[in-house]
């Protein structure tokens, strides 16, 4: 069994110490490598280069160990115990890698757990220890790996089954808040680290209004001894990675819900959402996974073409349980989906690269997204949602409402997630067909291998929900709803720019490839100061612009780096790719009842 000591031994300068105690090394010279990527996060991060010092041992001896690589160690031959001490510096405040300070400590074991090559499928025991200091004395553990001889949230000894097991547990530890629920008989925790003022108990109450959602969906939820939300509350942030027993996630701390505030904010519609997301990928990733993720290689890329029905059904689900289980209306969960729609349509994008594309290449184009990503690639995120969406009406219509993208979920489950077997490329779409009895192919061929956009119009239509696409009103018009006063409005001209403040002026981030900014020849990167002889700040930019008439044009003085260059932008009406979505004021009972269901509002 190797052995792993890891403690925050200066958390003022962000280092982890860690011992490795590898019993039987293999006797020819054994090889140690620490993962590139973390699963669940598709790029290459390289966290090898965060070890500062490596130095190996063999009965008290200095041994040589030879790095042959970028993240792999050579050891020279022992007969022996080997000891393995090195340092890792840990100042990424992400769900995805390490971070130490005085406040707090966390670590990925991807980030901290040297791979011992060859012994991958040995037992771990993991001794974690505080840091030295009366200052951390109030310091506790929240992860849900296996505990040998520690105490529930203490310091002390813990286990792991394999090496993936080992760095499928995330470890937090500081002056945490905790509180929890049961649900089917499984205690589920939530731990907040950083400075908040969050009502746990209402947190609590919602929490698991939305698991039960899911379990119910599925149902049963997989073998677990117990479920750990760890939440780091911060000034602005967010994100989450799922594990298969536990979730990290960053949040804005005012995104929490407040004492005294019964309203579901836009922030905590917003967190809810991801603590669905994340707690939804404990069927869809964890267990129900590619065939190339289930032993997958972490010391390089593992391509999949999959990841459209892994995140973006998942997306699908996050914000429809949020109106399934009654924490929010249909209103707001429209509001929700139409946003979707927007962003998906306001990138060229998606008319150039496929889902399966942009599956295929998250490694290099979805995570690594530079200026012309929205003309570039399209989110398998929030494509993958609107397939699954138009996947769910779709099977509904075909069949009447007997069933649903429901039903594929829960055969997945049966079929793939519960045996632990992998889904091979074709097999999702093979199932649906199976489940459902309808030949897919066509559907299937232009969603997922076609630039086409998704009839999702005339299938919102089929459950009662009025769409419509305009304009957008500003900068900050995110869609969503349609609005009270639905008039149409004289037509405005757009730049077709996403862009921020700069101290210099405006600062343009992106430029769309079909919008009057880059007819112009305006590029990412330069730096708007003036329209006709007037100084352009981001607060007023989207109404100099908006008050132009269409035909005419618009003189701009830009920076692009340190050149003073002036351009003529020719106004034209802005594309129509702010979507509207609503509930029909007196739909058919047929549409209501599909739409009842759809919901799970009967």
């Amino acid at each position: 069994m190797n052995q792993y000591q890891i403690q925050p031994a200066a958390p003022k300068a962000h280092i982890f110490d860690v011992k490795l105690t590898i019993p039987a090394p293999d006797p020819t010279g054994q090889r140690l490598a620490l993962p590139a990527w973390i699963p669940g996060s598709y790029m290459i991060r390289d966290f090898a280069r965060n070890i500062v010092t490596l130095n190996a041992s063999c009965k008290g001896e200095a041994l040589a160990a030879v790095k042959t690589d970028k993240q792999t160690w050579q050891c020279a031959p022992c007969l022996g115990e080997l000891e393995i001490r090195y340092q890792v510096y840990a100042w990424d405040l992400s769900v995805r890698s390490a971070h130490l300070d005085i406040t707090h400590g966390y670590f990925n074991g991807t980030s901290v757990f040297l791979r011992v090559l060859g012994q991958e499928t040995a037992p771990c025991e993991i001794a974690i220890q505080p840091p030295k200091g009366e200052e951390f004395s109030e310091w506790r553990v929240a992860t849900t790996l296996a505990r040998k001889q520690a105490e529930q949230l203490g310091f002390g000894l813990y286990q792991a089954d394999s090496y993936d097991e080992l760095i499928d547990h995330p470890v937090e530890m500081g002056s945490f808040t905790l509180a929890g629920f049961e649900l089917n008989g499984t205690p589920h925790e939530i731990a907040i680290t950083g400075r908040h003022n969050c009502d746990m108990e209402r947190l609590c109450r919602d929490l698991q209004k939305i698991c039960a959602t899911h379990v119910e969906m599925f149902g049963e939820l997989p073998q677990m001894e117990r479920y750990l939300f760890q939440v780091m509350a911060v000034g602005d942030g967010y994100g989450g990675l799922e594990h298969r027993s536990s979730t990290s996630l960053i949040c804005k701390r005012g995104d929490l819900p407040q004492p005294g505030v019964e309203a579901v904010t836009d922030g905590y519609r917003q967190f809810l959402g991801l603590c669905s997301h994340e707690y939804f990928h404990l069927w869809n990733v964890k267990r129900i996974r590619p065939e190339m993720f289930k032993s997958a290689d972490l010391s390089c890329e593992a391509h999949s073409r999959l990841l459209w029905a892994f995140e973006g059904i998942t997306s699908y689900y996050d914000d429809l349980a949020l109106v399934r289980s009654g924490l929010i209306e249909a209103d707001s969960y429209l509001e929700l989906l139409g946003q979707s729609i927007t962003r998906v349509m306001r990138g060229s994008g998606r008319c150039k690269q496929t889902v399966q594309e942009s599956s295929f290449d998250a490694w290099t184009k979805f995570y690594k997204q530079d200026e012309n990503a929205p003309n570039a690639i399209v989110s398998y995120y929030t494509k993958g949602a609107l397939i699954a969406l138009v996947l769910d009406l779709t099977i509904r219509r075909e069949t009447a409402d007997r069933n649903s993208l429901d039903d594929v979920m829960r055969a997945l489950w049966s079929k793939y997630g519960r045996p632990d077997l992998g889904v091979g490329e074709a097999d999702v779409e093979a199932l649906a067909a199976e489940v459902t009895g309808l030949d897919l192919t066509t559907f299937f061929d232009v969603a997922l291998r076609s630039v086409e956009d998704l009839p999702i119009e005339e299938l919102l239509g089929t459950v009662g929900i009025g769409y419509e696409l305009r304009p957008a009103a500003d900068s900050k018009d995110k869609g969503g709803l349609k609005p009270t006063d639905s008039k149409p409005s004289k037509p405005k001209p757009d730049l077709g720019v996403v862009h921020r403040a700069d101290a210099a002026g405006v600062k343009v981030v992106s430029v769309h490839d079909t919008g009057i900014a880059l007819e112009a020849g305006l590029s990412a990167g330069d730096v708007l100061i003036a329209l006709d002889g007037i100084k352009a700040t981001s607060d007023t930019l989207d109404q100099m612009v908006a008050r132009q008439r269409i035909g005419g044009s618009l003189e701009v003085y830009a920076f692009r780096r340190d050149e003073l260059m002036r351009f003529e932008v020719v106004m034209k009406p802005a594309e129509p790719n702010t979507c509207c979505l609503w509930c029909m004021p007196v739909p058919a009972a047929d549409l209501k009842r599909c739409q009842q269901r759809w919901m799970w509002k009967e």
